[in-house]
């Protein structure tokens, strides 16, 4: 810890005696990772209260593996917010039921915000009008009632899918949509910019409420990609709740379309602030596995959001299938990982393992669990295509105890009653390491450029 401190030290009186004034190339770009730290006077600290709360952590094997350095442009990105560049860094995390419920995600969103820039809260769906959980800091609700849900996990799809992974859609002549961050565990996501995501020919929405004078409205015409239109609001002023409302009215006239011609299909929203720094995406479904999400079509839509990063943390689903295979499973990875590469050849990719978990069976007539040995076997297999498709990785399955760390979990109520989830902490816990890997791993590229230059 010393010698980190002590490199940390050097590294700022070696910028301070060769750097005067921060210079930006004409393009105002710094492409790489050492270009912006010969730039950036303050080397990433992690603070010391991002800290773990699980005594069976190992703290040496809390960094993410990228022999390749296939995120040094990411970082070089967050390099330009810390120097103050006006700009917005989005990263996607996708996920299952552990990423849906938003607590895991939502604990290295804030963090990664705390330390570069809160640009917003991004991604948000309406899962409670689908009656499933929602994440706990926002609200969306609408009077309308009659939905159909359609979701990736779904075969085939009720419905078509927006970049969420879900969509609404329903034969209702009138549709609204009442959005309110949550006053207590949203604060600090109030936004003056909303973007709706909708089909084509689904009802275009006009802002409604106190607001509805104080937005400006640029209503999308043309897909941005197949079957998805966006219509962007803009308010003059934060807010913490926004109303819209359906409209048949056809554009610059007064002429009401009638309703039978329209396909009324809602897929989400991005809450954004105007500000610089990290956007971050949370997408997730219950359920969901990495064929689930190999579509072209869904990844292109996935693609809208413009990832600098996407985090994929899939893999426990997959293990609860009677022959799991390790081979089979690292090619259903390998074929997502392809549509993604061609899709978002620019996005850094980061592979996270699963955690350990259980599973439930009958002895003698009564329910017991047992450990999920697949999780491990899961785990390797991930480990292994990233290297092989030369990837970054994070291994929480060994960071966090490897094997037979769930009992631990579940004996320190870090888990949930079905030893599959955990409880909010240990989600808290996860979203923690999570950051402090990345960040750890970027200290150590610091400390190496550092040292190779002197």
């Amino acid at each position: 810890m010393v010698s980190v401190v002590c490199l940390v030290a050097l590294l700022v009186i070696q910028v301070y005696a060769n750097i005067r004034r921060p210079m930006a190339d004409p393009d105002g770009d710094y492409v790489s990772i050492s270009s912006a730290l010969l730039l950036h006077p303050k080397p990433t600290v992690v603070s010391d209260t991002v800290v773990s709360g699980l005594s069976f952590v190992i703290d040496s094997l809390c960094v993410v593996r990228d022999p390749q350095s296939s995120l040094d442009a990411f970082f070089s990105e967050l390099d330009r917010l810390n120097m103050g560049v006006d700009t917005v860094v989005s990263i996607v995390h996708l996920g299952d039921s552990h990423i849906q419920a938003g607590f895991f995600s939502g604990r290295t969103m804030r963090l990664m915000q705390e330390q570069f820039g809160n640009a917003g809260r991004g991604w948000i769906a309406p899962f409670k009008i689908t009656k499933t959980n929602e994440p706990d800091d926002y609200f969306i609700s609408s009077i309308v009632k009659d939905w159909t849900s359609g979701r990736c996990i779904q075969y085939p799809p009720k419905c078509p899918l927006g970049p969420g992974g879900i969509g609404l859609q329903t034969v209702s002549p009138f549709v609204n949509f009442d959005i309110a961050i949550a006053p207590k565990n949203g604060v600090g996501y109030e936004f003056n910019q909303v973007v709706l995501y909708r089909g084509e020919k689904s009802m275009p929405m006009l802002p409604s409420g106190s607001l509805g004078d104080s937005v400006d409205v640029y209503r999308g015409h043309e897909p941005i990609v197949p079957g998805v239109v966006t219509d962007t609001f803009r308010i003059d002023c934060l807010t913490d709740s926004f109303q819209l409302q359906s409209t048949r009215r056809k554009e610059g006239t007064d002429l009401l379309l009638p309703a039978e011609s329209f396909n009324n299909l809602y897929y989400g929203f991005s809450l954004t602030n105007g500000g610089s720094g990290i956007l971050y995406h949370s997408i997730g479904v219950n359920g969901a596995m990495f064929v689930n999400y190999t579509d072209e079509s869904y990844v292109k839509k996935l693609a809208m959001l413009n990832p600098s990063l996407l985090i994929i943390s899939l893999g426990t689903n997959e293990t609860f299938g009677r022959r799991f295979s390790s081979a089979e499973f690292a090619g259903q990875i390998k074929t997502f990982l392809s549509l993604v590469k061609k899709q978002m050849p620019r996005t850094a990719i980061l592979l996270t393992t699963p955690p350990e978990c259980s599973k439930r069976v009958w002895v003698n007539k009564k329910r017991t669990y047992i450990r999920n040995d697949n999780t491990e076997r899961a785990a390797k297999a991930i480990l292994n295509v990233a290297e092989e498709e030369g990837l970054a990785c994070w291994d929480l399955f060994t960071a966090t105890g490897g094997k037979d760390s769930s009992k631990k979990w579940f004996a320190g109520k870090w888990m949930s009653r079905d030893r599959v989830h955990f409880s909010r902490d240990g989600y808290v816990e996860q979203g923690t390491l999570l950051f402090k890997a990345l960040m750890n791993l970027k200290i150590e590229k610091e400390k190496d450029i550092f040292l190779a230059g002197n």
